[in-house]
């Protein structure tokens, strides 16, 4: 499978934050995204994740026998958690399992919440959480439903270093398996990313 992007231009709120963008990535490859506080990072994330459209350009999927969107084949972490604060810890995942359409809620639970050591947590409400706990529960997701291609943006803020290596891990896993990683992020990830750019050149 590969992803390829094509001569991509962003806008954002009339201005031209990044054009000409193209870059392909291959199964088992990953892509770190770097550059200064409005380069265009996390609007290329969401571009990607089908969260807007660009201003030229297009992205496309080569190598799979469905139509599937490249959206629909994505996990997107943003910087923001995007938890329901009312819910428990465990109720959260839930949520997002049946809401990605998990074949085996449970199954997928049970992963999630062993990826970051969250088992203990389980019936904790999200509202309550650290800062560092409520990022793993986000980043915690990515366990609930297989998809192949991760967009994570600065996945790291929040965590100790206990927690970066655990993350670390499940991203070198996840390109081991053949998965695609495109991350964004202002310190290192204990990752070695086959290509890399840097949005502060205008891509």
């Amino acid at each position: 499978m590969r992803l390829i992007a094509d001569k991509i231009d962003c806008e954002r709120g009339g201005r031209r934050v990044f054009s000409d963008l193209s870059f392909t990535l291959g199964s088992g490859e990953g892509l770190l995204l770097t550059g200064a506080n409005g380069s265009g990072k996390t609007s290329l994330l969401r571009l990607i994740a089908g969260l807007g459209d660009p201003a030229g350009g297009t992205f496309s999927i080569d190598g799979m026998d469905d139509d599937l969107a490249i959206g629909q084949r994505s996990h997107y972490v943003a910087h923001r958690n995007a938890l329901k604060t009312a819910l428990s810890v465990e109720e959260n995942l839930a949520f997002w399992a049946k809401f990605m359409g998990a074949s085996d809620v449970a199954a997928g639970i049970e992963r999630g919440l062993g990826l970051f050591n969250l088992d203990h947590l389980a019936s904790y409400s999200a509202g309550l959480l650290s800062q560092g706990q409520a990022r793993r529960l986000a980043l915690s997701r990515l366990e609930l439903v297989a998809r192949p291609i991760w967009l994570l943006d600065e996945p790291s803020v929040g965590l100790d270093e206990a927690s970066c290596k655990q993350l670390a891990a499940a991203m070198n896993s996840h390109m081991d398996k053949g998965g695609l990683l495109i991350a964004t992020t202002h310190t290192g990830l204990g990752v070695s990313f086959t290509k890399t750019i840097d949005m502060s050149e205008g891509a």
